[in-house]
């Protein structure tokens, strides 16, 4: 008998007949069952080199880089965005004055799905929720004073993607900053798109093909820039777990690097700059696990089953950002608590960039006073804490080492049947990602209206009158000043420059011809947005997506 064995029958056994353990599962949030107790005996046939290794080695479960946060503090980049392009280069601004290391741009939904703040469907959702980009001239409204080759900038943005890449580097052009200096990140994840999110243009191969256009692109003339940032947190957002969230998420990053390799690039000229975005949400743990267990597939995909020779190519580097679904409009401000927790399991798991939700979110996009807490809640982990200190201080956590081992195998089952499906594209054809998210969120909205499980305030320590907030109203003025200024910047275009730049990028999608130094020439002849997307509307038609039932 093992000293677990005697334990489990001569102590925990007799002490829990006597006070029985609460009457919940003990389980995950997705659903992975929790031992009691975990020891040496989880472990028996573990491998430390294997599992592990070294900070900065492959499998870089440990952390990417070999100092981690010794040697330079994750990316602090806040979320902003809302208005005219001045409103959110003053929220830019500010953020950088109070300790904010990276900028990070939310775009309004006409920008998000192809429309200008001029067009019928841009009513009523210009600067709402993110801030209103139309042409160049409001990137230079936007980065103004901004001196584009001092700072990064991370952009929430993804079938018009491409379009704001190109009207960046126009911009930098502009600043006299040459492209070889620009750092940031593209979202420009359209697989979690057709998944989750739901924003789209066109169909999912044109829409990828555009992807690996920027891929190629960025790698030969953009450096150290990220074309892309393969997302879990939307897909997480929808309701997934976050088994489902690490497959998905990995799934769609093997998709972008087989259509990049069937374009003829090699792994090891585009794999380095290929980024994540993660979810970190409540399951203090699961979270931390899912990390390392996205770190350490990732390189064994590379190395295994693409042949990358560079240990850049194996680096799973990912921005985090506090899960939003988990923020609650009830007691708002109980969200400050679940907000810095998230925010100690990304930086335990090792995260190369954060985003802290403000407490306000489920009300409105975030006043200055609530984007501020944010900020210092991750300033105050960083240096109050300790948690920096030592390299992967969870590390060799029986519980930890475990469930990361739990999570690899689990996701694996999932990455298994998309690839017997012909991989991510063939998936959604038929539905399968989407309908096994749609299943998770319908299972975990169960648990909470049966109490199953609590959200503090809500289902449980709820009160009767919740006190009201001061939340952020954007005026409906701010509509029709951009709608002006829109309007007016288009009457003074030369349009002949314009048409002609516009069938310029109508030839190049039609053929095999990279559309991005097309982009970069029209924006700068002041095409706009809404009118690009438009080519892509009638070239590659429109996306419609199956039901599912």
């Amino acid at each position: 008998m093992s000293d677990r064995e005697r334990w489990e029958k001569e102590t925990y056994g007799p002490f829990r007949e006597r006070a029985p353990e609460r009457r919940v599962p003990f389980e995950t949030l997705s659903g992975l069952p929790v031992a009691p107790l975990y020891g040496p005996e989880d472990l028996a046939d573990w491998s430390y080199a294997e599992k592990l290794g070294q900070p900065g080695e492959y499998p870089f479960t440990r952390g990417v880089y070999p100092t981690m946060f010794r040697g330079r503090l994750w990316t602090m980049r806040m979320f902003a965005g809302f208005g005219r392009p001045d409103d959110t280069n003053a929220r830019f601004k500010y953020l950088l004055e109070q300790g904010q290391t990276g900028l990070s741009t939310a775009f309004d939904m006409p920008a998000l799905m192809g429309y200008d703040a001029d067009h019928p469907r841009a009513r009523g959702e210009v600067g709402k929720e993110g801030v209103s980009i139309s042409t160049l001239a409001d990137f230079e409204r936007l980065f103004a004073d901004i001196p584009l080759g001092e700072v990064t900038t991370s952009m929430t943005i993804n079938c018009t993607a491409s379009i704001a890449l190109a009207m960046y580097l126009a911009l930098a052009d502009k600043q006299g900053v040459s492209w070889d200096r620009l750092g940031g990140t593209m979202q420009n994840d359209m697989l979690k798109e057709f998944i989750a999110q739901k924003e789209w243009i066109c169909p999912p191969e044109p829409a990828v093909r555009i992807v690996v256009d920027m891929i190629d692109f960025t790698a030969r003339h953009v450096p150290r820039f990220n074309p892309v940032s393969i997302s879990g947190y939307h897909i997480r957002e929808a309701g997934s777990t976050a088994v489902q969230e690490l497959a998905f998420t990995l799934a769609d990053g093997l998709g972008y690097v087989e259509a990049s390799l069937a374009r003829g690039l090699d792994v090891d000229a585009f794999a380095p700059r290929l980024s994540f975005f993660f979810d970190i949400h409540n399951d203090f743990f699961e979270e931390i696990a899912k990390l390392r267990a996205a770190r350490r597939m990732w390189a064994r995909f590379m190395k295994e089953r693409y042949g990358a020779k560079k240990p850049e190519s194996m680096r799973l580097r990912t921005h985090t950002q506090t899960a939003g679904v988990s923020a609650t409009a009830q007691q708002p401000l109980n969200n400050v608590a679940r907000v810095a927790l998230q925010a100690l399991a990304a930086v335990l798991g090792g995260a190369q960039s954060l985003h802290t939700n403000s407490y306000d979110e489920t009300w409105a996009l975030p006043t200055e006073d609530a984007v501020t807490v944010a900020l210092r809640t991750q300033q105050i982990v960083a240096e109050e804490t300790g948690v920096p200190l030592t390299i992967d201080p969870m590390g060799g956590s029986y519980y930890l080492e475990a469930l990361t081992d739990r999570m690899e195998a689990a996701a694996m089952e999932y990455i298994e049947r998309i690839d017997a499906l012909g991989g991510m594209i063939r998936a959604i054809d038929t539905g399968f990602p989407q309908k096994e998210i749609a299943d998770a969120a319908y299972r975990y909205q169960l648990m909470e209206d049966r109490r199953d499980k609590v959200v503090v305030g809500v289902n449980k320590y709820a009160m009767k009158e919740d006190k009201g907030i001061h939340y952020l109203r954007i005026d409906p003025a701010v509509e029709l000043e951009q709608i002006a200024e829109v309007k007016r910047f288009k009457a003074l275009r030369d349009m002949a420059k314009v048409e002609r730049r516009l069938k310029q990028l109508a030839d190049a999608c039609r053929t095999s011809q990279n559309v991005m130094p097309v982009l970069v020439d029209a924006v700068k002849d002041y095409a706009s947005l809404g009118e690009i997307a438009d080519v892509y509307r009638q070239v590659f038609g429109l996306y419609r997506e199956p039901i599912i039932f």
